[in-house]
């Protein structure tokens, strides 16, 4: 009857263990797909600006750029910016130069492979970005007279796709953002610029929020 006994409470201890040890065996690995995601992209950048709305005097300003993304649950997320430019001679004796930092939200599209096998990804995304700009080594109008540097708001809006390669490298195929600021122009005080830029990108784990091995 003891040995009976026991052995039936070994069997209800081997079937309360089973379902722990399946899932144990099922536990994500570290390949499992990461919740939280940041991002690293450097660029080269041309901007295509005007000396004053209507008048065009148009040219395009070059430069680098630096963005930083952190992809938070299903593609939300926040992102900062911060990108040079530069024209010469855009009138006599006149250089544009400006430095600008953003920051806001972003939302990122991000087509998985289905196998465990390294493939290409294309990542798309959107963002709607807030901040300042610094122009210098200008002349902006002012009440007292001609300054070499000037302070506005920024707004950027745009997006762009990326292409993840192995070991988190990729490309950033390409960006596209409507730029505006309110630097003095002596004439509306607002520009409304076109930028495009390209570059390399990396993409690294932040969080994965899963149990791993």
């Amino acid at each position: 009857m003891r040995r009976l006994f026991r052995g039936s409470l070994l069997l209800a201890g081997a079937c309360m263990l089973a379902p722990a040890a399946g899932r144990a065996q099922t536990t994500p690995g570290p390949d499992a797909s990461p919740k939280i995601t940041a991002d690293l992209a450097v660029t080269y950048n041309t901007e295509r600006a005007e000396l004053a709305p209507g008048a065009c005097g148009c040219f395009w300003l070059k430069g680098v750029g630096i963005d930083t993304a952190l992809s938070l649950r299903n593609g939300i997320g926040i992102a900062a910016g911060f990108n040079t430019g530069r024209a010469g001679k855009v009138a006599p004796g006149i250089d544009v130069e400006k430095i600008q930092y953003v920051a806001g939200p972003r939302y990122t599209f991000t087509a998985h492979s289905k196998t465990a096998e390294p493939r290409a990804r294309l990542q798309l995304f959107g963002q709607a970005l807030f901040g300042g700009v610094r122009g210098f080594n200008g002349a902006y109008p002012s009440p007292t007279g001609l300054k070499s540097e000037a302070y506005s708001y920024a707004i950027e809006a745009g997006g762009g796709a990326n292409l993840l390669l192995a070991e988190g490298f990729g490309l950033r195929l390409i960006e596209a953002d409507y730029v505006r600021t309110a630097l003095p122009n002596n004439a509306s005080n607002t520009q409304s610029d076109a930028r495009i830029a390209f570059g390399l990108t990396w993409r690294f784990r932040a969080f994965s929020g899963v149990a791993l091995r």
